[in-house]
């Protein structure tokens, strides 16, 4: 085997674990966004409890505040009965009071309604805050993962570059160009073995006479097919 085709097959080598492992680092910030997305789902889950409490809350307040107003009012009207003395006057008042005592009744009803839903909502929140904690818990730790992950793939991948840089030292240039080329243009596999006088990159047959010269091993061959590089598989 000539030796710039034994020394590109070991380069061909290191740019395979390059490329995986550089596409390996282009998947790493997909996943990390998942994580997000998951983290930002939980925590929007856990807002919109807090805030359905809040607004149970607040509605009962206003309802308190509105039946106090209506019993100030029942009250002051009652004092108005004490004091008139016309009969027409005294109806109209207990007509009033009648129905604002009917209001208060009604109001009651909902603030009973809505102590039942702030109950159940303590639970709600409860749960949908526990389980907040144990996805963040967990995000936090593959986001770490990846981060480490990331750390060693460029630290592998610059490794691999300084590698690639000395193996290339030498090779002949018009050679590594071709080779360059056909690595990104035929999937990652430049340089292919002739067996049975059939290349293994296309798995088309040679001829004869191309496939006698490849296993001479004395110049540097192309597949008379796909153009890769060629060597005999003893």
């Amino acid at each position: 085997m000539l030796p710039d085709i034994e020394r590109l097959l070991i380069l061909q080598d290191r740019d395979q674990k390059i490329r995986t492992l550089q596409l390996e680092l282009k998947n790493l910030p997909g996943e990390r966004a998942s994580l997000d997305a998951a983290l930002a789902h939980g925590s929007s889950k856990l807002e919109a409890a807090k805030q359905h409490a809040r607004d149970v809350e607040l509605e009962k307040k206003k309802l308190e505040v509105e039946a106090q107003a209506k019993r100030d009012s029942i009250a002051k009207f009652k004092t108005q009965q004490f004091q008139t003395r016309k009969n027409e006057e005294f109806q109209a008042l207990s007509n009033e009071i009648k129905r604002f005592e009917g209001d208060i009744e009604k109001i009651e009803d909902r603030e009973l309604e809505l102590m039942e839903e702030a109950e159940k909502m303590k639970g709600t929140v409860g749960e949908a805050d526990k389980q907040h904690a144990a996805t963040k818990a967990h995000t936090e730790r593959q986001i770490a993962e990846i981060k480490s992950k990331v750390a060693t793939i460029e630290a592998q991948v610059a490794e691999l570059e300084a590698e690639r840089a000395k193996l290339s030292e030498g090779i002949d240039e018009d050679l590594l160009y071709q080779y360059n080329k056909l690595f990104v243009n035929k999937g990652g596999l430049a340089v292919v073995a002739l067996e049975h006088e059939t290349c293994m990159g296309c798995h088309m047959k040679l001829t004869t006479q191309t496939a006698v010269r490849v296993k001479g091993g004395k110049e540097v061959l192309n597949c008379e097919q796909c153009g890769r590089l060629l060597y005999y598989a003893e």
